[in-house]
This record gives C-alpha cells, structure tokens and sequence, in this order.
C-alpha cells in the first residue's frame, strides 16, 4: 500500500548509551548492556510524506515543497499510532509499530561504540542537520535550513538511512530513568513523566543531538516541523 521498504536487523548485544568521555554527553545516557533477543525489520527510510497521505488522505508537514519523497513531519505521537493502526488493519503481516527506545540505539548504531554510526565526528556531507552547530572539535558545516529527501545521505552499516539527522523520530517509550544493570529488550514503562523519547536529531539541531545515546523529549501530544518517525515490526 504504501512501498515502505524494511531492513532486516539481527538480534544482538549492545551497550546502551554513552561512555563518561564521550563529548556533549549528558548524564542520563548511563552506559549499560542490552540485548535485542530477536530480529527486527526496520524502516529502511523514515516514513514519507507521499505515504502519510495515501494512508491518512492528508500530508500536516510544515515542507510540504520538499516533496513527496522527504521525511513527513507535523506529526504528533497519537497521530502516529492511528496511522499505525490503519496500516496493520491492512496487513496480515505481524503489527507494525514504532521503535522501542533500545531497538532504536540498536538500529542506529550498527555495531559501533563510537558517538555516530559513522565514526567519532558526523558531517554535513553524512547528514543533514544543522552544521553551524558542529560537534566539539570538528568544523563547522552545511546548514539546509530544511528536511531533505529520504536516503540522500549513505545508509549506516545494517543499511538504515537518516538514524543521524534529517526529521527527530519518534519512538514507543515514556522518558524513564535506565534500569540500573543489564537489561533484555526494554521497554519505557509509564514513570512520573509526560515526554516521549525522540531520537535522531534533525536539520533544525547541531551534531551533538544526532549522536547515537542523546536521548531527547517531547509530550505526545506535540507537533513540530522536525518531528517524524520510522516504523519497524517483529521478524516472525
């Protein structure tokens, strides 16, 4: 219905958020190991504005003249999942559904420990975000002033494009305190919050915010022009 392409991803071990050293780091992204126990398929592209409106009849992007290909945005938590539930009403595939915050640091990392996918600094030419705000150390960049086209920039090692950058994503878990220790195949159980966690960065954000461990907010309810999401579903 909507020719959203998925990537399969391993289950697999990773540490989950960031080492004391890494810089911009913030203190909540406590480091500690996480197993994925089963294998994902993963949106190969953040879901498009072209495929919102074959399933919504409408497109609520803020760039709506970056086309149909570029990343929808405008789009609150909620809407999601009634866009969610639309699909899977569709499908006899098992449910499609966002990403759970660890699945998401998985997926973005693609084996790597470093604070992007791509090594210890992203550039403007790997991502799009704002590149006036370039991550300590390393030059300034590009800064678009837009969303850009899914898949411009090179995928990450397991073949995801725009982990870093492009539109903030959004994912299934409630902003929660990390478990203490190890944990399998978390999930942001409801705490004493009312922010969603996003992840990613976005063309409107500096490097710092597309790393790999930030882990950002925002209430369900909210709309922004740098606001998305890529979707993923259980493999088997």
């Amino acid at each position: 219905m909507t020719g959203m392409e998925f990537v399969l991803v391993p289950p697999g071990d990773f540490l989950m958020g960031s080492p004391i050293s890494e810089p911009s780091r913030e203190p909540q992204e406590v480091q500690h190991p996480v197993r994925i126990p089963r294998a994902l398929y993963v949106g190969r592209y953040e879901v498009t504005q072209s495929q919102w409106q074959r399933v919504m009849g409408s497109n609520p992007s803020w760039f709506q003249g970056c086309g149909p290909d570029c990343p929808v945005e405008r789009v609150n938590w909620h809407q999601v999942q009634t866009f969610v539930v639309r699909l899977n009403e569709k499908s006899s595939l098992p449910p499609l559904r966002l990403p759970t915050e660890a699945e998401w640091e998985y997926a973005c990392r693609a084996g790597t420990t470093t604070p992007f996918s791509m090594g210890e600094n992203l550039t403007t030419s790997e991502a799009n975000y704002d590149g006036g705000g370039p991550y300590p150390g390393f030059p300034a960049g590009e800064f678009r002033q837009t969303p850009v086209k899914v898949g411009t920039f090179p995928p990450n090692a397991f073949g995801l494009h725009d982990m870093h950058g492009n539109v903030w994503e959004w994912t299934e878990d409630w902003h929660c305190p990390y478990p203490p220790g190890p944990a399998t195949d978390p999930r942001g159980a409801k705490c004493a919050t009312d922010f969603k966690v996003i992840r990613g960065g976005s063309w409107y954000f500096g490097a710092d915010s597309a790393r790999c461990a930030l882990r950002y907010t925002h209430r369900p309810q909210d709309l922004g022009f740098s606001l998305g999401f890529r979707l993923v579903r259980d493999a088997g």
